[in-house]
């Protein structure tokens, strides 16, 4: 799925990094927002966000409308995200295969969800409603999790096929998500991988996490505040052999470091990218 963002790699904004942004005009791909921290109507995000999308391609990307929640798509939240897409007209926006709220309350996590026929519906319905108030495709992100759900009878891999399927949506595959959640349920995330809708991708995510050892066996945690780790880096060229270049973002959200490190960890997602530009052509 050839994607609007360009296929190089690109950073998440953190606002204390836009000195630096701004002195140095770094040569990166595209920035990513967490929509929900500009729905404001301006003041100094909006500022920064202005001048930063004067310079290059713009990803959105929701953490709030619990696409896989039981009750209703909250409407002032999708007006909201319309007027933000509308305002800066990003490349790209995407959102969790996850919930979030319930009832009125609104937890600060991304939940997991049963992969069951019901819950297949209930998603392909809040993305089919998503995408018409935007106006435009959305990408769906595979989610981190940590345990599997008695009750489920899809795989996660035909889960996601099948959504995307059913409503034209995009996916997002984080590969740092897809090492977690396998390590955590004890299979292997290359045979997740191999049975991955990888066409269908229109934007990688690669990020940090964290690391316990529990009587059962390892437990990792999605963390987004560390680098990158080894065996998510060879996965990730794993998936460029097959697919080819696509936009990379370094996600990095916790123990946010100065804006040198973040850069070093974009350049080197860039060299893989590179690498694979290459082989392409050769």
């Amino acid at each position: 799925m050839p994607s609007p963002l360009p296929a190089a790699a690109g950073l998440g904004f953190k606002p204390e990094h836009f000195a630096a942004i701004h002195q140095t005009r770094p040569a990166l791909g595209f920035f990513e927002v967490h929509a929900e921290n500009y729905m404001g109507d301006g003041g100094r995000p909006h500022a920064q966000l202005a001048a930063l999308r004067a310079d290059y391609a713009l990803s959105l990307h929701g953490v709030g409308l619990s696409i896989g929640g039981a009750d209703p798509l909250d409407r002032d939240h999708l007006a909201r995200l319309r007027r933000l897409a509308d305002r800066y007209e990003p490349e790209s926006f995407s959102e969790h295969l996850a919930w979030s709220s319930h009832g009125g309350e609104f937890l600060n996590d991304l939940l997991p969800l049963p992969y069951t026929d019901e819950t297949l519906a209930l998603v392909c319905a809040h993305i089919d409603e998503v995408q018409s108030a935007l106006g435009r495709r959305m990408l769906l992100e595979n989610p981190s999790t940590y345990l599997v759900f008695a009750q489920s009878t899809w795989a996660e891999t035909d889960f996601l096929r099948e959504i995307a399927r059913r409503t034209g949506c995009g996916l997002l595959l984080d590969v740092n998500n897809v090492f977690v959640a396998c390590t955590n349920r004890r299979e292997d995330p290359r045979a997740w991988l191999a049975d991955f809708p990888l066409h269908l991708v229109g934007e990688i995510h690669l990020g940090g996490h964290d690391a316990e050892t529990l009587p059962t066996g390892p437990l990792l945690i999605d963390a987004h505040g560390s680098p990158v780790a080894d065996p998510v880096w060879t996965l990730f060229t794993e998936v460029l052999d097959r697919t080819g270049p696509l936009p990379v973002l370094i996600e990095w959200d916790n123990d946010v470091p100065e804006f040198a490190t973040l850069l070093s960890e974009a350049r080197a997602a860039q060299s893989f990218i590179d690498r694979s530009r290459h082989a392409l052509a050769s």
